[in-house]
């Protein structure tokens, strides 16, 4: 052996277990049958985003790649399944960051130049992202890599879409939305961050009242005034007409008591603005109040606003506040008013609540019979308080909005006829590259259904707008051809939600269709992933599951810890606290990245990864090479005639018994421990007695001793390499090699060797 381990070697390991067929199982000619003898071992990957190059979080499926591992080891046909996500919001993101920079933005283009500009600034990303996951040991199959916009997927997902409409579960809705005039879409209340901050409430003059409130602005949209039915001061107002004193004249709102008013903010009173508010919102429903918009989709004022339409919320908010001081209608201003404060998780601008027109799918049929899932133990979760957290949260659950207003995804299968919907609002490109935005009932003399199909960005049906989930090139009622399809699509988390279904090969539009992959490996066996997606992600694959197979997606969820930075913050780019995998890989190694990922780390708990921290295992690595080296010079010191692995019990000392006892320890607790999802506490012990009982104590005693203690020492350093090697793979598999050459052992690669077993 070389004096030092060489880490550059590691591509050269992964290419071998890659040639040797390791990481794709096959499935048997009757894979159902097949299924309940083999016990199939399955693990879809959570998929990364394909615009992003990977990150320490993603460095962290190290902990599926010890799971995979093992169970392969244990000769079950185990499928660890890769992908990546188009990633919807977040890709578009940050490809029009990338066009400010050129000066360019995406209302420049057409939606479909737009689409496949991203199209090919993503599948350069791609590739990067799958050379970094071999980089770092993931034995994933590469012969299933799959990616979220393949047709077959996207069809998928379609006729996933198509059922739930015509099962009754999809509706379009004017309701009140997170809405990121940035971004220009709208988002689920998951998406948001909340965020407290330090900002000003103003007391203002209001009929009869001094009402406070954090938004003078929105005062143009609202329609009542709101007390709590117990507040004695305000009982005599309630159900009277009042008139306001309005910057752009008077107008009357009527006082309602309502519970959802707390007596002890402000002044007991507070103005209710249905449009731009969901509390508000929910009140109008209770209340059959008028709901009345006063800011666009585009962050400015609408012409309800009178004078100040057209100025951003900001401009809005300064100038109504000063005019309102001019006349007297203001009385003061609490400027260290502490409020949580909605941002978009993407670009972090203030979300603006707007009641906007959007797709919706009824939840509760789907989210019972996942609920139900949970509480059977159908659906298992480790740690097991996540089960709680995911029963209360489905049982709470409200209709989702599966609409998003952006062009990269697959667009919502709906089209709608232009001259039965003459109020659809249309946002395109003409022939000259100038933007029109305009009814359709407005324009429809001036452009073709060809030049608005060609230059189209986006377009605002109403919600009572009739349409057809099937794709048509005419109007099954006026049979006119000027049809267009919904520029909506799909929330990441729709397609997504679907991620074992699609890539297993389920078919949507006939089940008894569906792949032998499908018929072999589905449900899968664990899910493992970030704790804070539980609801984004696993909630949703859980619903899908059961509502279109029975059955659920997967049979264990694995909730694993959140990698931060010394002071407990999440890692990110714009916080510049991020450590970069690869980075040190290069400088440690993959096998001292993926120990540190796992070394006494707490289920479920945030753990800090550090350089120091790295370069530790860094030398764990080093000493299991070193101790391999010390093994093989003291056996060529004795020079046996002849090299075996066959202990004589006879021959054996207390210093042999005592290892063999323990040897046999850390295999029962290793394997307890990796079935029950201790990998901190399993990676601990494998260290500990490897430096300590092995190389401190046993090889130390070994050094004086004869020929005997060389079956001992070689099998005790073969079985540690084994529990070893779902951990640090690289250095395990190279040694591994190195002994099997030298001593004409059974030729075999590490990764599809047999694990050990107690042998008392």
């Amino acid at each position: 052996m070389d004096k030092a381990y060489n880490s550059s070697q590691e591509g050269q390991i992964y290419e071998l277990w890659l040639n040797s067929g390791a990481f794709t199982p096959k499935v048997p000619a009757d894979p159902k049958k097949a299924k309940l003898k083999d016990n199939p071992y399955s693990i879809i990957l959570p998929l990364p985003n394909a615009n992003d190059p990977m990150h320490m979080g993603h460095a962290l499926f190290t902990i599926q790649d010890i799971l995979v591992r093992y169970h392969r080891m244990l000769g079950q046909p185990t499928l660890w399944l890769p992908g990546g996500d188009h990633a919807g919001i977040e890709t578009q993101f940050v490809f029009e960051k990338k066009l400010q920079k050129e000066g360019k933005s995406r209302f420049d283009f057409d939606r479909q130049t737009l689409y496949q500009m991203i199209w090919d600034f993503v599948e350069e990303n791609r590739k990067l992202n799958q050379f970094q996951m071999k980089k770092l040991g993931f034995s994933m199959d590469w012969t299933r890599y799959h990616y979220s916009l393949e047709p077959k997927i996207v069809d998928n997902v379609l006729a996933t879409f198509k059922k739930l409409y015509n099962d009754g579960l999809v509706y379009r809705d004017e309701k009140i939305v997170n809405y990121c005039t940035h971004c220009g879409t709208a988002f689920s209340n998951l998406e948001v961050d909340y965020v407290d901050e330090i900002g000003k409430l103003y007391y203002m003059k209001y009929g009869p009242f001094i009402l406070a409130t954090t938004r003078p602005e929105t005062k143009f949209g609202d329609t009542a005034v709101a007390v709590n039915p117990k507040d004695k001061r305000y009982i005599k107002y309630v159900g009277q007409e009042i008139t306001i004193e309005g910057l752009n004249g008077p107008f009357t709102v009527k006082v309602i008591a309502d519970d959802m008013v707390d007596m002890k903010f402000g002044t007991g009173v507070v103005k209710i603005t249905p449009g731009h508010d969901p509390n508000d919102f929910e009140a109008s429903i209770r209340h059959h109040l008028p709901i009345k918009k006063v800011i666009g989709f585009d962050g400015r004022m609408t012409e309800l606003a009178g004078k100040y339409a057209g100025l951003t919320v900001n401009q809005a908010r300064e100038k109504v506040v000063a005019d309102m001081q001019e006349r007297g209608m203001l009385v003061k201003i609490d400027d260290q008013y502490q409020h949580r404060i909605g941002r978009c998780y993407r670009c972090h601008h203030v979300i603006e609540p707007m009641v906007a027109p959007q797709w919706y799918l009824k939840i509760d049929k789907l989210a019972k019979p996942a609920t139900e899932a949970a509480k059977s133990g159908q659906l298992k979760f480790f740690p097991t308080r996540f089960k709680k957290a995911y029963i209360t949260w489905m049982e709470n659950i409200r209709d989702w909005n599966i609409s998003r207003q952006i062009v990269w995804g697959p667009r919502i299968p709906a089209w709608y006829c232009l001259d039965c919907n003459p109020d659809i609002k249309l946002n395109f490109l003409d022939k000259n590259k100038n933007i029109i935005s305009d009814f359709y009932k407005n324009i429809k003399n001036k452009y073709s259904i060809d030049e608005i199909n060609n230059g189209l960005q986006s377009l605002v049906a109403p919600t009572d707008a009739a349409f057809t989930v099937e794709k048509t090139d005419h109007c099954p009622k006026c049979k006119s051809k000027n049809i267009i399809q919904e520029t909506d699509t799909f929330d990441t988390w729709f397609l997504s939600g679907q991620w074992p279904l699609s890539t297993l090969g389920f078919n949507t539009t006939d089940p008894s269709k569906s792949s032998p992959d499908f018929d072999y490996f589905y449900p899968t066996t664990v899910m493992d992933t970030l704790w804070d997606i539980l609801f984004f992600w696993v909630a949703r694959m859980t619903m899908f599951g059961l509502y279109l197979t029975g059955d659920v997606p997967f049979k264990t969820v694995h909730l694993h810890s959140k990698v931060t930075d010394a002071k407990g913050q999440k890692m990110s780019k714009s916080k510049g606290n991020v450590v970069n995998p690869l980075d040190m890989t290069e400088k440690y190694g993959t096998d001292a990245l993926r120990m540190s990922l796992v070394y006494g780390i707490a289920p479920a708990s945030d753990f800090v990864v550090s350089e120091d921290k790295i370069r530790a295992q860094r030398n764990f690595v080093n000493k299991i090479w070193n101790a391999s080296r010390f093994v093989e010079m003291l056996i060529d010191r004795l020079n046996p005639s002849k090299i075996s692995l066959d202990i004589d019990k006879l021959k054996l000392i207390d210093a042999d018994k005592d290892i063999l006892n323990k040897l046999n320890k850390i295999i029962s607790s290793t394997t307890k421990n990796l079935e029950t999802y201790h990998f901190g506490q399993a990676s601990e012990d494998l260290y500990q007695f490897f430096w300590k009982e092995f190389c401190d104590l046993y090889i130390e005693n070994a050094k004086d001793r004869g020929e005997e203690a060389i079956p001992v020492l070689l099998t005790v350093l073969i079985t540690s390499l084994k529990l070893l090697h779902p951990f640090i793979p690289f250095v395990t598999e190279e040694i591994y090699q190195y002994l099997i050459e030298k001593y004409n052992f059974k030729k075999e690669l590490l990764i599809s060797s047999s694990w050990p077993k107690n042998e008392n």
